[in-house]
């Protein structure tokens, strides 16, 4: 497993990984949304149950038990060591010198469907982009990301249904997977629902904004989805971290968060318990379908753009030449190679 990158990100615990790197994406750091950021009583007066974001848990569990299966460690050489845990016979995870995270090889990965440059653009096999969300890099990369996806993914469910919460989830997975594509490395794969999940938390930021009239405490919501995201993707620069595909699915995910997470004003919720005078004729205000309209066209910009220059074999390193600092910053106690 020595091509595989710790999950997309350090601070969001879920993740992508990229090569030489265990691990995959990286996990949202877990924290419940605060109650003044999601409470209003003129809005949110109707809750849904949610459904969508365990079942995403359950399919993640399933996908990492059946990679276990297929892999198979005490079936195959001992190059790295003898598998650890081997009581669970076919399900023991691979030597810790090849993959610390507790969990399959690389090639088990590779072959389940994880995120692979050349077999991406030379062999066709876009449906990568979506599969390597599926998959993790371990037990310790499995248990983080869907710790992060249930304290917040839970929540936005209840406010918003699973339909929008369900689209965000995958539109930013997809949106993660396109820019670390761009610019991984020939040798390097990737795994983890890491851009996903900072879908979630992007698009969390753009709802705030965007219904900002409907909030009190704005000024402490904002400041501490900032902080969360800040945080998030400083721990992207580290080593095994696929910070490309973390701000991927953040950016996917604050655009979609300004088209599906529009809520109506005050104005229109009450208007019929409020007089005339005090009545709004308009459900969203002017400023809600403006940043809409703009999110939607530069959200159909990217993808386009995005997988046009993936397709055509684009190596985005070779446009930029510093970005790859972005992902990985070296110090004399790590290297950046695999």
């Amino acid at each position: 497993m020595s091509n595989i990158d710790v999950e997309r990100g350090g601070g969001l615990r879920n993740g992508k990984g990229r090569g030489g790197r265990v691990g995959g994406q990286n996990e949202v750091a877990a924290a419940e949304p605060s109650p003044f950021y999601y409470h209003s009583d003129s809005v949110a007066k109707r809750e849904w149950t949610p459904w969508i974001v365990p079942l995403f848990v359950a399919a993640n569990v399933a996908f990492f038990v059946v990679a276990m299966y297929i892999n198979n460690c005490p079936a195959h050489s001992d190059f790295y060591g003898s598998c650890v845990a081997r009581f669970l016979h076919r399900f023991s995870f691979q030597p810790l010198h090849e993959n610390p995270l507790f969990g399959p090889s690389s090639s088990t990965l590779e072959k389940l469907g994880a995120l692979v440059w050349d077999r991406i653009v030379h062999q066709h096999q876009g449906w990568r982009l979506i599969t390597c969300i599926w998959l993790h890099a371990g037990v310790i990369h499995l248990l983080a990301n869907m710790l992060s996806l249930v304290f917040i993914g839970i929540r936005l469910e209840q406010q918003f249904g699973f339909v929008r919460i369900g689209i965000i989830y995958l539109l930013s997975g997809f949106g993660g997977s396109i820019l670390s594509t761009l610019f991984i490395r020939a040798n390097n794969i990737s795994v983890g629902a890491s851009g996903a999940l900072f879908g979630l938390l992007g698009a969390m930021l753009s709802e705030l904004i965007t219904n900002w009239s409907i909030y009190t405490n704005k000024a402490a919501a904002l400041f501490t989805l900032l902080a969360i995201t800040v945080i998030n993707l400083a721990i992207g620069i580290l080593p095994h971290v696929d910070n490309f595909a973390h701000i991927g699915g953040f950016l996917s995910g604050f655009l979609l968060g300004f088209v599906m997470l529009l809520r109506p004003q005050f104005g229109w919720i009450e208007r019929h318990n409020l007089p005339a005078a005090s009545q709004v004729k308009s459900k969203h205000k002017v400023y809600q379908y403006v940043l809409c309209v703009i999110a939607l066209l530069l959200l159909i910009a990217g993808f386009t753009v995005g997988l046009v220059m993936l397709f055509r074999g684009v190596n985005a390193n070779d446009h930029c030449k510093w970005c790859h600092y972005i992902n990985c910053v070296p110090t004399s106690r790590w290297s950046c190679e695999n």
